[in-house]
């Protein structure tokens, strides 16, 4: 049986597809994209490793050199929710709710990764922020938890946060409380205890408001008597005669009396009508 013939591709060619796979290889290690919100630290293999003393590489098409590396981080606002069980001034656990708005620092982002690296959320963000939970929840008692030092205790977990992460390469944002659990037992005797100092206050209102409606009667009482007081004093003998005179001479003008007698008792007119 004969047989068939190899087909034999020409040397050249073999060593031509050689070199472009090669090459194809060698342009793939050499380029690097990064995307939106992103930015890159280039790393030297034989020129001192991680760059710091320059800015990262930022959005967009990148060529480095194929034995290089870049690291790409994230360098929007992130977000961190964290529960967390801490104590209150007098031993009590108390559960908080809380978030975290961070990012990295941009043109530090080579010194974030040559310290800390790509898992620096939980090497320095979350223990800072648990740290500043425990020590500011402990300086206050529950009923201040739950009642007015809310906003006060978020405030102040944000600045020792920001304090603790100030020389780790990290911008802290903003810190939110977004809710404070205590045990039951706690939070029924707290409301209980809420809602008869609001009775006890409305009661007290009601006292106030009755003294002074009474005072207010008080005080009107005296400046009508005073009133009085002053009418009668100023009332004498020769004015009320002739105020009886004037009303006499008003009822002699009417149609039914008759005759008017002056110097009448007590020196008043005297009227004589068909009566």
């Amino acid at each position: 049986m004969a047989q068939q013939p190899q087909l034999q591709l020409p040397k050249g060619i073999i060593g031509i597809a050689a070199i472009a796979i090669i090459a194809l290889m060698f342009f793939s290690k050499s380029t690097v994209t990064i995307n939106s919100g992103e930015a890159g630290v280039l790393y030297k293999t034989f020129g001192g490793g991680v760059v710091t003393d320059e800015p990262p590489l930022g959005e967009g098409f990148h060529l480095i050199l194929p034995w290089n590396k870049v690291y790409v981080y994230e360098v929007r606002q992130q977000e961190l929710f964290e529960k967390m069980k801490v104590l209150s001034s007098n031993g009590l656990e108390i559960q908080i709710d809380a978030s975290a708005w961070y990012e990295p620092v941009y043109n530090d982002l080579g010194n974030l990764h040559q310290s800390l690296g790509e898992g620096y959320l939980q090497r320095v963000i979350q223990p800072a922020i648990r740290s500043a939970a425990r020590s500011v929840v402990g300086r206050y008692t529950p009923e201040q938890l739950y009642s007015s030092k809310r906003d006060a205790i978020q405030d102040e977990i944000y600045e020792e946060t920001k304090k603790i992460l100030e020389k780790q390469y990290v911008q802290l944002n903003e810190v939110l409380v977004r809710d404070v659990t205590l045990p039951n037992t706690i939070k029924d005797a707290i409301e209980r205890k809420l809602k008869q100092e609001q009775e006890s206050l409305e009661y007290e209102f009601r006292l106030v408001t009755a003294a002074k409606e009474a005072e207010k009667v008080i005080i009107e009482a005296k400046g009508k008597a005073e009133s009085n007081r002053i009418l009668s004093a100023s009332l004498t003998d020769k004015i009320l005669q002739d105020k009886g005179i004037d009303a006499t001479l008003k009822l002699s003008e009417s149609p039914n009396s008759k005759v008017v007698i002056v110097g009448g008792k007590d020196g008043l007119p005297l009227i004589l009508g068909n009566n």
